[in-house]
């Protein structure tokens, strides 16, 4: 299916083009901004056009009628004689606030997304909402407009067609944010992020900048090499800050060697001051990076939280997405873990993935139940156009969206069960169902990092290939960004570049 977007004014196009693609996942869609002679039906199924006026909006939508299907081809190569088309819906929009731009805005989506739903026959879960942090609407309606939960919920509702079971999701996350924020004053601290970029296998659906470790393994040395002197310039530069969590991710940190793990954390203990640490995560990641040796080197330092992610706990899958470990390898992974004494163990789940519906992912669920970690994230799949996985996309069995529907649910319950309770939620593009991916935690075992990240409510100093750096203000303000590059070879030939873009950044604080 081919959709067209004809707009009178570069406005809100964005906004559109993410709403009309969440119901046409699969859609070729393309943006212009004045119609001519030469734009036909005959050249899309589906042709929106939004007009702006000074206190109205038009939005009509056209649809290529059946009986002239079979013309198609004659009339594109015939030029400027139009194809038989319907317009199918059509409505004008009374601006409420002209001068308001997100209002005018949210105007726009509810309109176009009403639109949607009598066209598709079905809602959407978080309705006209595209972007990646729900939850932060409902922060913002909680504390600066000093609504109620229940107030917030509907707000959810009126404002966004957010569902009512994923609303009422959004304020429990938001109000579980802030009972565990309320804990310190995370606005005069920071957090260290460090990443590293090797896995052993780059999975089907991955879209960090990984690098497989067979390929790369003469770079690593080098690497953190690199890195450690970016790490030194971050301890210099906020040496009268305190830190209050540090996440080392990637990749895969365990694809290191035992020795280079403990080299990389005697260097950070070193460098920076753990007196006010709260948190300190490693991704173990990969089950099949996880030894004795590199766990004693973690239990060896002041590491207390670990990642073991099985994603799925059926061998078919993962040997389709290229895991290249198994389903065993996670279960003794994670009893070694606990034999050596880690206490707060996070397990990933992915669902969507290629040939899982509600049967495959019930059974993941009850295999990590018995497990019984800490904290649980569950992540819809996003096939992102950088994922190897969307090159073959159209082999793949796809979810449906009504058994979404139930693999979310049972996960939920399956989390309720371990006695966990959702506690940081954020959504991705071209997700499986258009659901989100949320984190679980039992009392006490949430990560505070991911808070932190996802709702910026604190700087984070990102240190590594990939890696970003946000400065939030005392404020709560934004004070700016500086992100590494993703290109191992263009982070080691562009380290001093890398530290020179932070250094100036973080002067602003």
């Amino acid at each position: 299916m081919k959709i067209l977007l004809i707009f009178n004014e570069k406005k809100f196009e964005y906004d559109i083009f993410n709403l009309i693609r969440a119901f046409y996942p699969d859609a070729e869609m393309e943006i212009r901004y004045e119609e001519t002679d030469q734009i036909l039906s005959a050249e899309a199924d589906l042709i929106w056009r939004i007009a702006y006026g000074r206190e109205q909006i038009t939005v009509e939508m056209t649809q290529e009628s059946a009986a002239s299907t079979e013309e198609l081809p004659a009339q594109k190569a015939a030029g400027p004689e139009r194809a038989e088309a319907q317009t199918v819906w059509r409505e004008t929009l009374q601006l409420t606030a002209p001068d308001d731009r997100k209002e005018t805005k949210n105007q726009l989506k509810r309109l176009v997304y009403s639109g949607l739903v009598k066209q598709c026959g079905h809602p959407l879960p978080w309705g006209d909402l595209s972007g990646i942090r729900p939850v932060r609407l409902v922060t913002g309606m909680l504390e600066d407009e000093h609504m109620t939960q229940e107030e917030a919920v509907r707000a959810m509702q009126t404002r966004y067609c957010v569902s009512p079971a994923k609303a009422e999701l959004a304020v429990s996350v938001a109000s579980r944010e802030q009972t565990l924020l309320q804990q310190f004053d995370y606005r005069s601290g920071y957090s260290l992020y460090v990443d590293i970029p090797f896995c052993p296998s780059i999975c089907l659906y991955c879209t960090f900048g990984s690098h497989p470790l067979n390929a790369w393994k003469d770079s690593v040395e080098p690497y953190l090499s690199a890195l450690t002197r970016e790490l030194e310039m971050t301890a210099q530069l906020m040496q009268t800050t305190r830190l209050d969590t540090i996440y080392i991710g990637g990749g895969t940190p365990t694809s290191l060697s035992p020795e280079q793990m403990d080299t990389l954390l005697t260097c950070m203990e070193h460098l920076f001051s753990f007196s006010d640490l709260r948190e300190f995560t490693v991704e173990a990641g990969r089950p099949d990076t996880i030894t004795e040796e590199m766990l004693s080197v973690l239990a060896a330092h002041p590491v207390t939280r670990i990642s073991i992610n099985p994603q799925t706990m059926h061998q078919k899958t993962l040997d389709l997405i290229g895991r290249r470990h198994t389903v065993e390898e996670t279960v003794d992974a994670f009893h070694l873990a606990r034999k050596l004494g880690f206490d707060h163990i996070n397990m990933d789940m992915i669902v969507g993935l290629p040939g899982e519906g509600a049967a495959e992912a019930a059974a993941s669920m009850a295999a990590i139940e018995q497990l019984a970690p800490d904290a649980f994230t569950v992540h819809s799949l996003a096939l992102k156009r950088a994922a190897r996985m969307n090159e073959f996309r159209d082999i793949w069995r796809p979810v449906s969206f009504a058994n979404s529907i139930e693999i979310m649910d049972a996960v939920a319950e399956g989390a309720a069960r371990m006695e966990m309770s959702p506690y940081y939620l954020y959504r991705q593009k071209n997700m499986a169902g258009n659901f989100e991916n949320v984190g679980y935690a039992k009392a006490g075992k949430a990560c505070l990092y991911n808070i932190l990240i996802m709702e910026e409510k604190q700087t984070i100093v990102g240190n590594g290939c990939g890696a970003a750096t946000k400065l939030i203000l005392p404020d709560g303000s934004k004070g700016g960004r500086a992100g590494n590059v993703k290109s191992l070879q263009e982070y080691l030939a562009r380290t001093d570049e890398m530290i020179e873009r932070k250094r100036i950044l973080l002067q602003k604080q």
